[in-house]
């Protein structure tokens, strides 16, 4: 068991994926979908925490799944993005399997609940 989310690999590991996705778009000038991914990128995390701090097993459950969600989103828009050009496949690959893995541990955290 946890005493707070900051001690949760998968927050963590959100967090830290959500600073590399600023980095990556740092100089991108489609607003639109930078935009989008930013808050996508902002959202797992965050998801995590406001569930973790509702005090309800019911409402973790259901905001570990808004986050593993937004996982999923931000890993179509980073396929978007690659394909249109925004960025390469050497910064696609790696934020990929980021959201990937992080599905996964959110998928897993679910199942424990």
């Amino acid at each position: 068991m946890y005493r707070s989310f900051e001690e949760l690999e998968v927050w963590k590991r959100g967090c830290k994926l959500a600073v590399d996705v600023y980095v990556a778009l740092k100089d991108c000038r489609e607003f639109g979908i930078k935009d989008q991914m930013n808050r996508a990128a902002v959202s797992i995390p965050s998801n995590i925490a406001e569930g973790a701090e509702r005090d309800s097993n019911k409402e973790l459950i259901h905001f570990l799944h808004i986050a593993k969600g937004s996982a999923a989103e931000l890993r179509t828009q980073i396929y978007i993005a690659e394909k249109i050009g925004i960025i390469t496949s050497v910064l696609s690959r790696p934020l990929i399997a980021e959201t990937k893995e992080i599905a996964a541990m959110l998928h897993g955290l679910i199942n424990t609940k």
